[in-house]
């Protein structure tokens, strides 16, 4: 069946739509040997020799999906120029051509999300800034209730403590997009983040996996996130039911209304200072 390049680099997993696109223009793609520069352009994955950069493109019949837990002090990709430790070192083992989804702090370490699935990945972009993330902060001494209630409003999450001591550390629930927000509450507040570790990316559970390893996900787990990726919920362990992510409350968007010409008591809309010279001029 013939489909847009662009849709069967995506599902193989070498890069999203929007790249692939990009090395077709760039001449980087070949179907049956000949250079396709053109969008839109579609071939037979089981019939033609697709090539990108000089590699045949294979559709792995079982899309490869897993998580690795990122350590302090790596890169979040498979490749840096500036060749520091990256994603790729802690990946002995994996066959197929998996890429990261996301991105994370250079110092943060946790849940990293791997796919070859290129759906699954694309899915999973468009819905990465409300999908709900767990994070353990370790913040400079320890928040106040005052404190931990406007960080909480002000980025729109949820923290609990965690671990108490001189610097403690939260647990923090949150969209994805929230993250940067919460970090600068904290800052101005005076409890700068120290670290941090994402231990959950949707329905996905980092568990007990240790630092620089990595495992498959389950069939089950494969699902949720596909679910998750459709409608992103955050949820709360004390509530009964799913909490959508929203700036707003449904019933409290805030309605624009259009504004009215300001005008004197007793008299028409305020003429401007041009016009009042012009009726003066022609009255002379």
């Amino acid at each position: 069946m013939r489909e847009r390049l662009q849709k069967i680099m995506a599902r193989a997993g070498i890069a999203s739509r929007r790249r692939a696109e990009d090395l077709i223009v760039a001449g980087a793609v070949t179907v049956n040997g000949q250079v396709v520069t053109e969008l839109g352009s579609k071939a037979d994955p089981e019939r033609d020799h697709i090539k990108v950069s000089g590699k045949l493109l294979r559709l792995d019949a079982r899309p490869e999906t897993l998580i690795v837990h990122k350590p302090d002090g790596c890169v979040a990709a498979l490749s840096d120029p500036a060749g520091r430790q990256t994603l790729r070192d802690f990946l002995h083992g994996v066959s197929g051509r998996v890429y990261p989804v996301g991105g994370m702090e250079y110092h943060a370490s946790g849940l990293v999300l791997l796919t070859s699935d290129g759906a699954l990945a694309n899915r999973l972009l468009k819905a990465m800034l409300a999908l709900p993330q767990t994070w353990w902060l370790k913040v400079k001494g320890s928040l106040s209730d005052e404190v931990r209630r406007r960080a909480q409003a002000e980025a729109g999450a949820r923290l609990h403590l965690q671990r108490e001591g001189d610097n403690a550390w939260y647990e923090a629930q949150l969209p994805g997009g929230k993250l940067e927000k919460l970090k600068n509450a904290l800052f101005r507040s005076g409890h700068p983040v120290e670290k941090m570790r994402r231990v959950k990316f949707g329905p996905v559970d980092l568990q007990k996996l240790p630092s620089g390893q990595w495992r498959k996900l389950e069939a089950g787990e494969i699902l949720a996130l596909e679910r998750t990726a459709r409608r992103p919920v955050l949820r709360d362990s004390t509530a009964t039911a799913p909490v959508q992510v929203s700036e707003y409350p449904r019933t409290a968007m805030p309605v624009q209304t259009r504004r009215r010409p300001r005008q004197r008591p007793g008299r028409g809309p305020r003429r401007s200072e041009t016009a009042h010279k012009r009726k003066k001029n022609s009255r002379r």
